[in-house]
């Protein structure tokens, strides 16, 4: 990272507050705590972070609603910290526009390279050191069926123009698969080629969003004609 990533650590128990913004300031990230939304959102007023980590059992306004509020408002990384470590909380995590997720107790260096990781996909618009590189995803905009994919802007357009919003972690897989086409890709390839890390049996992250991405470009999601499923192996674009 060129320059020095800012988290928010959102977090009721001041434990793992303390222990979060001790290890992530020693490891060069800037970082800043709330106790819950009030606090997160006082925080936002002042400056917009690189990350959000949310912690799903808030009092009150619980992480969820907070990280489907910072979704609508900021264009900012957020991963979700699921205590119970039930997959409902990550699938609904996912679902509300999360980046990633992580189960406590969870390994601190493992958390630290999931920030990263988020981190990078945020800062990659404009920081490419390959100039060849820009200058091509400049001139390339992709059709996915009735909308386009502008890879230089990271934008997805729908046939009038219009901007659709999409996550950085959905323009990761369509970037992903329009660099692919017709080439049937895996979940596991999916997750190591848009996160670096690996599938296991219960992630569900890459079937929510692709479930996400049909809704926003197929004409009719229940008959994907742009993002097939491919029994057996996982997933293909068509373009």
């Amino acid at each position: 990272m060129s320059e020095v990533s800012r988290v928010f650590v959102v977090d009721d128990d001041p434990t793992v507050r303390e222990f979060l913004c001790d290890y992530l300031t020693e490891n060069g990230f800037e970082v800043a705590a709330a106790d819950g939304g009030p606090a997160l959102r006082r925080l936002l007023e002042q400056t917009v972070p690189h990350v959000v980590l949310l912690d799903v059992g808030l009092p009150g306004e619980d992480g969820l609603t907070l990280a489907r509020f910072v979704r609508e408002h900021f264009d900012v990384g957020i991963i979700i910290v699921s205590g119970a470590g039930e997959t409902v909380d990550r699938i609904v995590g996912l679902e509300v526009g999360a980046d990633d997720y992580i189960s406590k107790p969870f390994e601190p260096r493992e958390l630290r390279a999931r920030l990263k990781s988020v981190v990078r996909r945020y800062q990659r618009s404009g920081n490419s050191s390959d100039p060849g590189a820009a200058a091509k995803d400049a001139s390339r905009s992709i059709r996915l069926g009735e909308c386009t994919l502008d890879t230089q802007s990271q934008r997805l357009l729908d046939g009038r123009g219009q901007e659709i919003p999409i996550t950085n972690m959905e323009f990761d897989l369509l970037r992903v698969f329009v660099e692919r086409p017709n080439r049937p890709l895996s979940r596991d390839q999916l997750l190591n080629l848009t996160q670096n890390r690996d599938w296991d049996p219960f992630d569900r992250s890459i079937d929510i969003r692709i479930t996400r991405l049909r809704r926003k470009i197929e004409t009719d999601p229940n008959k994907p004609r742009i993002l097939k499923t491919v029994r057996g192996v996982g997933y293909m674009f068509v373009p």
